[in-house]
């Protein structure tokens, strides 16, 4: 009697067990209603007002041009190449803006913590300026205060003739592949692959005999030599394209347009200043111990920086680090501001207000921006995990 009550009261409400999943199930009902409810009503409206849903549109004819693309487009090319340009061109600005503000804000964080008190206070005053201006304003500042004000291309900055800076964009020369192309790929990854063995074959001898072997005289002479000779035997490996001007603009070469230079000035000036204070505060989160511990052993102060006090800040520094990093990326949809041609602007913008697909380009273009996140996210979650103290 006393077991069928126990088993009884197990299943019953009263126990908090069952209530919680009760809960749960009833909140994933509701979740899943109220979402089937918002698609049948969709595709109702859209069904009453006779707007096709689907993704054929994607094989449709464009019918207009890009300022900037990646890889080849005409104006008679379908809305999916389309898609496929403005993916590239967010990867392009979204990988130029995490590096260079990773470089800048390196060295900011460095420059925080100097003993030179103006390389401080530059710095300082650079982090305080630039992180409490909100990123469009400065976009807009790169672009139509600087950039816009450049000469016209008849009067376009030149250096030495072969790259030319007006406000059209920075028209530098192309490399083009030559005969010996395919041979110095081939000399170059040998001379890589010899250094690293040299590289390694030195250290094992230090470590074994405490001998010094110097190993950067021949990787020198490996990375520019063989190169050299592969290029001296085979042929030239590179030609270049120079921009040259005709008419009202260049013709020939490479162009960086100013809406591209802009955005990634932006994103990079913007974002380093938050690095810089990531990198900063990493720093000073390991015990100034290490610090005097280096030093009383005459390890110089980059070899203590490198070895000793990186390692251990990256395990603070990684984690708000890989979140500047999605902001780079989220942030480059601003783009539309200045008519950069990134996912924003050409899927979500041109494409929408021409094929009428809202549904389809708003969800394509979410997908892209959650999936790049994931990605980066992923990425540094790998080097963070080994990058983390082991524990015995």
């Amino acid at each position: 009697m006393q077991q069928r009550q126990t088993a009884k009261g197990a299943f019953s409400l009263t126990n908090p067990a069952v209530r919680a999943w009760v809960y749960q199930i009833l909140a994933v009902v509701v979740l899943f209603s109220f979402v089937g409810y918002i698609l049948h009503n969709t595709l109702t409206n859209l069904r009453h007002r006779g707007i096709t849903s689907g993704f054929g549109f994607l094989s449709d004819a464009a019918g207009f041009g890009i300022i900037q693309h990646l890889i080849s487009f005409q104006d008679g090319d379908t809305y999916g190449r389309v898609f496929i340009i403005g993916l590239l061109n967010t990867l392009l600005v979204s990988a130029l803006g995490i590096v260079f503000a990773s470089i800048l804000g390196f060295f900011l964080g460095l420059a925080r913590l100097s003993d030179n008190w103006l390389l401080r206070k530059l710095s300082t005053l650079y982090v305080e300026t630039f992180r409490n201006i909100p990123l469009l304003l400065q976009i807009f500042f790169w672009y139509f205060a600087v950039l816009r004000n450049l000469p016209g291309p008849r009067q376009s900055i030149s250096a030495f003739n072969l790259i030319f800076l007006s406000n059209r964009g920075l028209y530098m020369p192309t490399p083009l592949a030559g005969p010996g192309a395919v041979p110095m790929l081939f000399a170059v990854l040998i001379a890589i692959a010899a250094s690293l063995v040299l590289y390694r074959i030195n250290r094992r001898h230090q470590m074994a005999t405490g001998g010094l072997r110097r190993s950067w005289p021949w990787i020198i002479i490996l990375i520019l030599g063989l190169p050299v000779l592969a290029q001296f035997i085979f042929g030239d490996a590179v030609h270049w394209d120079v921009p040259a001007l005709s008419g009202f603009n260049f013709r020939g070469g490479m162009a960086l347009i100013p809406e591209l230079a802009a955005l990634t000035l932006a994103l990079s000036i913007y974002t380093s200043s938050f690095i810089a204070e990531i990198i900063r505060a990493g720093i000073q989160s390991v015990p100034y111990g290490q610090h005097e511990a280096a030093r009383s052993l005459g390890i110089p102060t980059p070899v203590t920086l490198n070895q000793v006090i990186l390692p251990q800040a990256l395990r603070v520094i990684i984690p708000p680090l890989t979140s500047q990093y999605l902001n780079i990326v989220k942030n480059s949809s601003l783009a539309a501001a200045i008519g950069y041609p990134d996912m924003v602007s050409l899927f979500a913008g041109t494409v929408l207000n021409q094929t009428g697909q809202a549904i389809e380009t708003i969800a394509i273009t979410m997908s892209v921006y959650l999936i790049i996140s994931l990605l980066i996210s992923f990425l540094m979650n790998l080097y963070n995990r080994r990058k983390a103290l082991v524990e015995r």
